[in-house]
């Protein structure tokens, strides 16, 4: 979260607020056309507000899409650290008790009891 947010918000609220009132002391004392400008200058920081909170509400969206993103891929090292380790489809569908005659990792059974 960006902590310049708050200041910067607050920042831009005293300035609307001050165009706003020139707006309506020009409105008052000056010519209207100044009034109109004024009013329609006012209402850039007000843009601006909801422009930071938009893109502050967008970083924790992707922050969050990142977090769950490492975590799919810690999923994946892990499954594939596990299929790795596998070693061959009897072991597989034999629940690890058996190999295949060509593995590597056959171990011959011994007829000691």
């Amino acid at each position: 979260m960006n902590r310049s947010l708050g200041p910067l918000s607050a920042l831009y609220i005293a300035t609307s607020t001050g165009l706003a009132w020139t707006a309506v002391l020009e409105l008052r004392h000056g010519p209207v056309w100044a009034a109109c400008l004024f009013a329609a200058t006012s209402l850039v920081p007000v843009i601006a507000v909801v422009r930071e909170s938009v893109i502050r509400d967008q970083r924790r969206w992707m922050a969050e899409l990142e977090r769950r993103a490492a975590g799919a891929e810690t999923a994946d090292h892990i499954v594939r650290g596990e299929l790795d380790t596998a070693c061959c489809e009897r072991w597989w569908t034999s629940c690890g008790t058996d190999h295949d005659t060509s593995c590597p990792r056959r171990v011959p059974r011994s007829s000691a009891a």
